[in-house]
């Protein structure tokens, strides 16, 4: 591509990027969380497996404006793996964020959210999900595969140990959260998190209720297949509130049921984001820009003249005659004041706003 070439794509580029009209703002703003949350709450919503995720932080915020008054956001944002399954409807801020040591998993996403009228609503998304190996230790517990079978015999066989001692109910196993291991003298034990849901069982054949009113629980487990530990609470029936929340009760969504779900494909070790919502009809959605970090001085220029009584206050006439006297040897004649004045001006740091990335939460 020629030199002009490269000249006429610049002004295209241009050209369409000042019809966008758009802003930067700071990550930090309320106006970028209450974006951010409701991107949050959508992404949440779409995450069917699994558990939910919390707002970490904000990494950037675009803002366009539009003719007929209304806005476009493009957000930035990564996000923690909580202890809440999607099934459980505890409020994500009630939620507690899986930490380091226990293999967190971040989800990184950009969001394209429409406001209209003051209500914003998500238009496009693509998310990444990785699991976080750092803060690992020897003897630590380590992330297995979903999939993994003496995991799942474990599984299992905790599972027959909560239905022996539940009254008129019986559960199958809906969904696996995680697994983990630990090597210690007796060999591997292992630590697993999994849905429960209540099932109709003949005698070889457990099948579970997809219905809303079904009970459901959430159960841990520790130790062998033999020798284990294992505690499962039920989700309530309706979302647990904030005590100033106002949000509307709503019954809880019917299981998400796969009659396959135990046999998880390619080994993965943690329940991914779903990956991307019409990434196609939004040209906003990008990879994690590299414009993230922006500073702007806030602090005004600020000039300094120096004065001697008698002499004439008008400024020097041209920069001809301010550069012979700067190069003189003479020592000009200042007054105290004025050069304490200016040696404030000159030492004093220049205040800078960090537009974004915004605020770490949590790590």
């Amino acid at each position: 591509m020629n030199r002009l070439s490269y000249v006429v794509v610049l002004v295209l580029l241009a050209g369409s990027w000042a019809q966008m009209n758009m802003q930067r703002t700071m990550c930090d703003s309320s106006e970028s969380e209450e974006a951010a949350l409701a991107a949050l709450d959508y992404l949440n919503g779409q995450h069917t497996h699994g558990y939910k995720y919390a707002l970490n932080r904000i990494e950037d915020v675009k803002i366009v404006s539009r003719a007929d008054g209304n806005s476009t956001y493009v957000l930035e944002i990564d996000l923690l793996e909580t202890d809440c399954h999607v099934l459980d409807p505890t409020p994500v801020a009630n939620c507690t964020v899986r930490p380091k040591i226990l293999t967190a998993v971040e989800g990184d996403c950009d969001v394209v959210l429409d406001k209209v009228a003051g209500v914003l609503t998500v238009t496009a998304f693509k998310c990444n999900t990785e699991e976080s190996t750092e803060d690992m230790c020897v003897g630590c517990h380590t992330l297995l595969p979903l999939n993994y079978t003496l995991a799942l015999d474990f599984v299992h066989a905790s599972l027959a140990t909560f239905n022996n001692n539940t009254k008129n109910l019986t559960f199958t196993v809906l969904e696996i959260g995680r697994m983990t291991s630990q090597i210690v003298s007796g060999g591997p034990m292992y630590y697993a998190e999994y849905v429960v849901v209540e099932a109709n069982c003949t005698e070889d054949y457990c099948t579970p209720l997809n219905d809303t009113l079904a009970a459901r629980g959430f159960c841990t487990a520790r130790g062998g297949s033999v020798d284990h530990t294992v505690d499962c609470k039920m989700f309530p029936t309706l979302p647990v509130l904030d005590a100033n929340s106002t949000a509307a009760l709503l019954p809880p969504p019917a299981a998400h049921v796969h009659l396959h779900s135990l046999l998880h494909k390619h080994g993965l070790k943690h329940h991914r984001l779903t990956h991307f919502h019409n990434p196609h009809m939004s040209s906003l959605l990008s990879a994690e820009s590299a414009e993230s970090v922006e500073a702007v001085p806030v602090t005004p220029t600020v000039t300094v003249a120096a004065t001697v009584p008698g002499a004439d206050a008008s400024p020097v006439a041209d920069s001809e005659s301010a550069m012979e006297t700067s190069a003189s040897d003479e020592v000009p004649l200042v007054v105290k004041r004025d050069v304490a004045a200016a040696q404030a001006v000159s030492t004093e740091p220049i205040a800078l706003i960090q537009l974004c990335p915004g605020r770490v939460r949590f790590f």
